[in-house]
């Protein structure tokens, strides 16, 4: 049993909601690793070059660039585990937010300036 998504009765429609859920917390997982990405490529000389995918945007373009693949995979995993299942979307949705919250955080000058 997954604690993060415990299977919860069946909704009245009996369809699972396992895959939107997949969806919603793939999404502010995705969000989080460019907070965390960005940070990373500004207080570090060698994370900043290895995401230098395209020198005219600098390492902009490889922050981006893996957080969308992390995104993807992601829900690809989620999405696979959780498919066919009813799942607890109050808490995928709550941990989502979070994570929205932090990548917002994050990004905001005066805090990522702090790191």
């Amino acid at each position: 049993m997954n604690r993060l998504a415990p299977t919860v009765p069946a909704n009245s429609a009996g369809l699972p909601n396992g895959s939107g859920a997949a969806a919603i917390l793939a999404a502010g997982i995705g969000s989080f690793m460019v907070a965390v990405l960005a940070i990373a490529a500004d207080n570090s000389a060698a994370v900043k070059s290895l995401l230098n995918f395209y020198r005219p945007s600098g390492p902009l373009s490889g922050v981006t660039t893996t957080a969308v693949l992390v995104w993807l995979i992601a829900w690809g995993i989620l999405d696979w585990r959780w498919r066919s299942r009813t799942v607890a979307l109050g808490r995928i949705n709550a941990l989502a937010l979070v994570l929205l919250g932090l990548s917002l955080l994050l990004t905001f000058p005066p805090i990522a300036d702090l790191f």
